[in-house]
């Protein structure tokens, strides 16, 4: 399981696991598995999935993978 944070200036809008995330990078979409080579990525804007269903609305920021944890710390989102 990934350990998935996603934060933005007013609040921490997810923290928990989840099987995969799907992310919205600045050149296209990028998906995140267990085991995943550490990377961070600059975010365009689009919606956040993660594998549990649930899904946010981004616009900007970054994503930090790294020992199955991602970071997702964004200028603004919300639940989509």
């Amino acid at each position: 399981m990934l350990k998935v944070s996603v934060i933005s200036p007013e609040a921490v809008l997810f923290e928990g696991e989840t099987a995969s995330v799907v992310a919205p990078a600045f050149d296209g979409e990028v998906g995140i598995l267990t085991g995943h080579a550490a990377m961070v990525t600059v975010l365009g804007s689009g919606t956040l999935r993660l594998a549990d269903g649930q899904s946010f609305r981004v616009e900007g920021g970054f994503m930090q993978v790294a020992d199955d944890e991602v970071r997702v710390v964004t200028e603004k989102a919300s639940k989509a």
